[in-house]
Parts: structure tokens; C-alpha cells; sequence
């Protein structure tokens, strides 16, 4: 759940999402959380918010719920733009940056609302390239649509190097583009 918040008290979220882990890490982000009961999603939001008004928070807080017994509970806060963000640069009207920046200078926070019924967010975690641009081409011949953002760091096993962001109206596909972008990002072999 994210949550922004400007000195003057005026909050605006995010659609809740849901985050799926491999080995400890965020792997995958899908928005909004397929199947997540509404009454659910509107205690996630009341939850984020009364947590950034009773800390005062000034930008963007991401606030990790785990849902438990038809309730959530908060198990982690980030108070910057995070990771399981970084779907709202393409799926979102106002990007968590953008927010975050507006939010740091008290001017009116931007409509949060989705571009797309479905984004998918998935992270290029290692790769067996040496530099992932030499994969961009290969991306943009599968899919113009997949939007890669490189963050410019070294390889390594495991480190987020990178993310790919798919929108659209069919969630399955959405996630399979995603994650076939992704893949040729880690110089996955296509089975």
C-alpha cells in the first residue's frame, strides 16, 4: 500500500497491489491486488493513511500489509518511494516520484488513478548478460508495449538491476509479457 502525504495534511494512495516474492525478494508487483475483497482494500488504505498522518510523513509511504485471517496486518514501513511502487512510472496517472516530489514541496498531490485495468511490474533480479542493454532490442521486438527501466548497476546474482512494466486489459497477458520481458533481461533462453 502506498500512501503520499504533504506537509499541509492532503494524502492521496494507490490502488492496493499485490507483491509476490522469490527467495526473500519482490519479484513480481500486479495492481490493483487481483481478488482482493473491497472491504479489505479500504481498511489497507484507512490503515496507510492514519500510519502516515500519526507519523506526520512528508512524501511517500510504503506500508507492507500481510492479509491474516480475513484482516491485515502491517509488517514493514518504507518511508520513500519504493520498489513495489515502481509499476505507477508506466500504470499510473501520477508516478510515486512525481508524488514524492510534490509532497516534499507541500504542492497539490496528483490523481493516483490507473492508466490501465491491469499493470504488471516484474524485476530483473542477475542476469548471464554482462550488460543488460544489450538485451533492449530484443525487448522492444517482442513486445513494444514492455517499458524497461535499467537502473545502471553492476551484475551481480540475484541484485535488482532492473524492472519492466506491462499494462492492459487482460491480466494474464499483462503478467506473461511482463515476465517474458524480464526474462530476456536476465538472458533467459526461451523454452
Amino acid at each position: 500500500m502506498l500512501v503520499a502525504r504533504r506537509p499541509s495534511g492532503e494524502t492521496r494512495t494507490w490502488p492496493v497491489v499485490e507483491s509476490i516474492q522469490r527467495d526473500g525478494v519482490c519479484s513480481e508487483v500486479v495492481a490493483p491486488a487481483p481478488d482482493l475483497d473491497p472491504a479489505l482494500a479500504q481498511r489497507a488504505v484507512d490503515i496507510a493513511t492514519r500510519i502516515a498522518d500519526g507519523l506526520d510523513v512528508t512524501g511517500v509511504l510504503a506500508v507492507e500489509l500481510f492479509e491474516v485471517d480475513g484482516d491485515v496486518v502491517v509488517n514493514e514501513l518504507a518511508m520513500r518511494p519504493h520498489n513495489s511502487g515502481h509499476w505507477t512510472i508506466d500504470g499510473a496517472v501520477t508516478s510515486q516520484f512525481e508524488q514524492h516530489l510534490r509532497a516534499v514541496l507541500d504542492l497539490p498531490l496528483g490523481d493516483t488513478s490507473p492508466r490501465a485495468p491491469w499493470t504488471v511490474m516484474a524485476n530483473v533480479l542477475g542476469s548471464s548478460l554482462s550488460d543488460l542493454t544489450d538485451a533492449l532490442a530484443a525487448v522492444a521486438a517482442a513486445d513494444p508495449g514492455a517499458k524497461v527501466q535499467l537502473y545502471g548497476k553492476d551484475v551481480r546474482p540475484g541484485r535488482k538491476l532492473a524492472h519492466v512494466n506491462v499494462t492492459g486489459d487482460d491480466l494474464a497477458d499483462v503478467r506473461r509479457r511482463a515476465l517474458a520481458a524480464a526474462a530476456l533481461l536476465r538472458g533467459d533462453t526461451p523454452a
